[in-house]
């Protein structure tokens, strides 16, 4: 058997969701990427207690839909391991054209916000275009193993970095905590504020309203 794999390229489109409106009064943009099996529309709710006069949150939309059992709700995921590489630099540009079409203003508080599977994204999308942002926010998820120290000189000293978990997390344990923890100061130092919360895998709404 005769078998081959070929790569092509091809033009394709994807959605964004929105909170609030850009204006004037407008102090920080969020800029949220989801966890596994969720839709960016319905992961806003997770930000609609913030000012909203102050706030404008944008959500990127996982590319790769498929249906939740048993009740064959929609979801999404950003990245597996085949072709992760490829997949990802799909994402970086998909990311680079939500920041032309969103055009954000340079003076403003740029919050990144990665929950679970997001964490991964959100990483690697700063790293790999040193994007400048006022904070970065881990939530819940895994740290990607290819990234160093070096990838994140760039950022500002004022930069906060926050590292968030459910102690009763059943997908991250304690020697994965500590691992976690231990790579997050490996790659930020100082910067990193570590603050677990009882509870399990789900987004913490009050550590969120904390962080402005």
């Amino acid at each position: 058997m005769n078998t081959q794999e070929k790569e092509i390229t091809y033009n394709t489109s994807n959605s964004y969701s929105t909170l609030n409106t850009l204006t004037e009064r407008t102090k920080t943009v969020w800029l949220v990427c989801h966890g596994m099996g969720y839709l960016s529309r319905y992961f806003l709710r997770y930000f609609k207690d913030l000012n909203t006069d102050e706030n404008y949150i944008i959500a990127p939309q996982a590319p790769n839909k498929y249906y939740i059992q048993p009740k064959m709700h929609v979801g999404a995921n950003w990245l597996t391991r085949d072709e992760t590489e490829a997949g990802m630099e799909n994402i970086l540009n998909y990311f680079d054209a939500i920041f032309e079409s969103e055009n954000i203003p340079n003076n403003l508080n740029l919050i990144v916000f990665g929950y679970s599977q997001g964490v991964s994204v959100a990483m690697r999308y700063i790293a790999k275009r040193q994007l400048q942002c006022s904070q970065l926010v881990l939530h819940s998820g895994g740290i990607p193993k290819e990234l160093l120290a070096k990838d994140f000189e760039y950022l500002s000293n004022s930069t906060k970095v926050t590292l968030i978990y459910g102690t009763d997390d059943q997908y991250l344990d304690e020697e994965r905590l500590k691992l976690e923890s231990k790579r997050a100061t490996e790659l930020f130092g100082n910067k990193v504020m570590v603050r677990p919360f009882e509870g399990k895998h789900v987004v913490n709404v009050n550590y969120i309203n904390d962080l402005v």
